[in-house]
């Protein structure tokens, strides 16, 4: 542990073996300060993760060798309970069953925001007991008059409880974590929208213009602030 107090990053293991999804994956979860380890397939995952050094797994259901599901049992099997996400593309109950049944903790079906599997590692790491990258105390994002939790998905105006859409809550909640800092568009693009979200940036003023809508009065200064030509920013009142 650092001498500064705080405590180490989460340590994830990803596997998944589509290229492109398992660097995608990989990249957003290091920005959002999680330590990140990858494989492409269930065996190598399986030898990566007996040196007993992993907090979280995010686990592909359909793999080239052994499938997610086999791996997890196999873990459970020789008694290692590290938590399990998995990320499937199948709907069907029977394998959402068999994938709890073998020990799996929670599931993401793709395509999936970032931001989503981000408040699912945190709720798994929390309910079962596992170490987290961040501190249980900071479960509540606040800029201005705007309070925003983590845990449950809620968020008030001056006290008053708003209600907003999984998406409003994905882009807030990712403006809230990086305050005061400017976010390009593609940046929030990749972080709050699907992988293979295939529309445009201007999807991101329309949502921005309904947070405003619901968060924003004329008593208080702005809170999302456009920064021309680049993206969007939550600001602290006062802050430049």
């Amino acid at each position: 542990m650092s001498g500064t107090g705080e405590l180490p990053l989460a340590r994830l293991v990803v596997v998944e073996d589509d290229d492109s999804i398992r660097e995608l994956l990989a990249a957003g979860l290091r920005f959002a300060h999680y330590d990140v380890r990858t494989v492409a397939n269930g065996g190598d995952a399986l030898q990566m993760l007996s040196d007993g050094k992993t907090d979280l797994v995010i686990l592909d259901v359909n793999l080239p060798d052994v499938d997610g599901f086999e791996v997890c049992r196999r873990l459970r099997a020789a008694g290692d309970d590290v938590p399990i996400v998995f990320l499937t593309a199948r709907r069907e109950t029977d394998d959402l069953r068999a994938g709890f049944a073998g020990g799996g903790d929670d599931y993401l079906t793709k395509p999936f925001s970032l931001d989503e599997l981000t408040f699912r590692i945190e709720a798994v790491l929390r309910r079962t007991g596992t170490r987290s990258g961040r501190s249980p105390s900071s479960s509540r994002l606040v800029c201005g008059p705007v309070e925003l939790d983590e845990a449950t998905h809620r968020v008030w105006r001056s006290g008053h409880e708003v209600n907003l859409t999984p998406t409003e809550f994905r882009l807030l909640h990712y403006l809230f974590v990086n305050v005061d800092r400017v976010l390009t568009r593609g940046q929030i693009l990749d972080h709050v929208w699907p992988y293979d979200f295939d529309g445009d940036w201007q999807i991101i003023e329309t949502y921005v213009s309904s947070l405003r809508r619901k968060l924003e009065t004329a008593d208080h200064e702005r809170i999302i602030h456009t920064v021309r030509g680049i993206g969007y920013s939550a600001r602290r009142p006062g802050a430049v």
